[in-house]
């Protein structure tokens, strides 16, 4: 079987840099386990499978180890496949997820993600977290992630984990997030899975979810500007609409192409 590959890179304008996506479009799900064998051989953080049926577009996500539940980097990735390369008709696509339905309206070649927030609640940190951590965080919070807050862009920066110990722990499908104000931004953030092949992702759209209504309290103000300081780098502007927030970028095709499954 043929199938048509497309890599995007997400939450950027520059080529070799924000976060690598493979879109790959279906006539019809194929199965879980070949869908899991696709994304581990693809080797990028996340591969979104879509298909259109009845006038909808369903869209799962998969990481090379997991299928996720929600994947804000690669459905912007999509989006902009659909767009772009594909001739979508229509600004305003709506896809359905296991997160639910979820739309992206695209403006002046900037997609505009409607996702679920997920504002996080005071938590206590796993002790293996804490071992693996070089700076400890000042603050502990949690919904699907752990979000670890800290004084300075320059501790998030300075952050090392130690793999061996992280990986311990299963937070499935979550990860541990690392974030403070940033010094050109409202906030920075990085974000880290245990037991996964990727350790750091790059730029994390769902991480957003939680990150969004947490500092848009903190700050008081409800438009943001984030900078995921990976060493690849993204740049999201937030805004927080009580139980949704919208996550804005741009996206950059990497390459097209074609795979062959048995």
């Amino acid at each position: 079987m043929k199938l048509k590959l497309f890599q995007i890179n997400a939450f950027t304008d520059k080529m070799f840099s924000g976060n690598p996506a493979c879109v790959i479009p279906l006539k019809e799900w194929l199965p879980d386990e070949l869908l899991l064998k696709i994304a581990k051989e693809n080797a990028v953080p996340e591969t979104a499978f879509f298909v259109k049926k009845n006038n909808k577009i369903h869209l799962r996500w998969f990481t090379p180890e997991i299928e996720m539940d929600l994947c804000g980097h690669a459905t912007l990735a999509t989006a902009h496949c659909l767009k772009t390369i594909l001739n979508y008709p229509k600004d305003r696509i709506l896809f359905k997820t296991r997160s639910g339905d979820l739309t992206v309206l695209t403006k002046n070649d900037t997609y505009h993600l409607d996702l679920p927030s997920r504002m996080p609640i005071v938590s206590k940190l796993p002790e293996i977290i804490r071992e693996s951590l070089n700076i400890q965080p000042k603050e502990i919070y949690k919904s699907r992630d752990y979000l670890l807050v800290y004084d300075t862009e320059e501790d998030i920066a300075n952050i090392k984990i130690d793999k061996q110990i992280f990986d311990q722990i299963n937070l499935d499908p979550g990860g541990v997030i690392v974030t403070s104000k940033g010094e050109n931004c409202d906030f920075v953030s990085r974000f880290f899975t245990p037991q996964a092949s990727i350790l750091e992702d790059p730029v994390t759209g769902s991480a957003h979810c939680s990150l969004i209504p947490f500092w848009s309290l903190r700050l008081s103000k409800n438009e943001l500007n984030a900078i995921q300081i990976s060493d690849r780098g993204g740049k999201l502007h937030c805004e927080n609409k009580k139980n949704r927030i919208i996550i804005s970028g741009k996206a950059k095709t990497y390459s097209i192409g074609n795979l062959w499954t048995e």
